[in-house]
């Protein structure tokens, strides 16, 4: 866990957090436009005392926390490296990747081990054209005053490592790190270590949030990893509603689908918007 800090920076209760989990290119607009679409609904999920980013999490969750408009994301980005933008994926070296995931003889950490193993042997774009291109949709270099917490795998001792503001650590290249996914993206150097996508430890990472006394889930992935439902009545779990789904289609990574995902987000805030209102309230009462 976590230790949660305030303002002063000494340590105390997170009152509201916010989890936005993996989901890729798709996943990254959906959630873009719900934030966006709340925002103009007056909920404001950068208003959260917490929030945890995992991999397209950690894209929307730094754009967020760093208070830039949503709407600039309604498109996709031109990247500024042009010869880098689109990845080169290794679906075979994906496939993989996930068998080796899904090893029951396997200890978790010696399972990402291996998976760091593969992800230095798969043939994917370049560690620059990865940071360039996440650069250019967070279009932030330095780390919020917020309370921002971005998840990635270290590939050699196949631990999670856990960045923050006070890590030492640059905000492009840690939230690129967050969204290397071994076969898509190639693993990201930060500071003279190697990490690849924190949805490797724990999907998204919603543990580190667990403490706060009311929470908001946002999974991009949940039609493909269902979770158990919510053990209290002061967490609101917002997932891909059918809609959604159609437009996301069969990858997760076709750039064609990022306006329509975007935008399939935005029609789901207005609903998003009443539940969590319902539960989340600061300490005087009042969303």
């Amino acid at each position: 866990m976590i230790e949660p800090t305030t303002p002063d920076g000494s340590p105390g209760p997170v009152e509201r957090a916010v989890v936005l989990g993996p989901g890729g290119m798709v996943g990254t607009a959906w959630m873009a436009g719900l934030a966006g679409g709340l925002r103009r609904d007056g909920v404001d999920l950068a208003d959260a005392d917490l929030v945890v980013g995992t991999s397209a999490g950690a894209i929307v969750g730094a754009v967020l926390t760093t208070g830039q408009d949503l709407d600039r994301l309604a498109a996709l980005p031109p990247s500024a490296d042009p010869d880098g933008a689109t990845p080169k994926e290794n679906p075979d070296r994906l496939a993989e990747v996930f068998a080796v995931l899904g090893d029951p003889s396997l200890e978790p950490a010696a399972a990402r081990r291996r998976v760091g193993r593969l992800a230095l042997a798969a043939e994917t774009g370049t560690e620059h054209a990865h940071v360039t291109q996440i650069s250019s949709l967070i279009a932030a270099r330095e780390w919020p005053d917020r309370r921002l917490l971005i998840i990635a795998v270290d590939i050699e001792t196949g631990e999670p490592q856990v960045w923050d503001r006070d890590g030492g650590a640059p905000l492009p290249a840690v939230v690129a790190s967050s969204c290397a996914m071994p076969g898509i993206y190639p693993p990201i150097t930060v500071n003279g270590r190697r990490y690849m996508d924190g949805a490797l430890r724990s999907g998204s990472n919603a543990d580190l949030a667990s403490d706060a006394r009311m929470l908001v889930v946002v999974e991009p992935l949940a039609h493909l990893f269902p979770a158990s439902p919510p053990p209290r009545d002061t967490i609101v779990t917002i997932a891909p509603d059918q809609a959604a789904l159609d437009v996301f289609g069969p990858t997760l990574h076709d750039r064609t689908t990022w306006e329509p995902a975007y935008q399939a987000g935005v029609r789901q805030a207005a609903e998003a918007a009443r539940r969590i209102r319902a539960v989340w309230r600061d300490s005087t009462g009042s969303t």
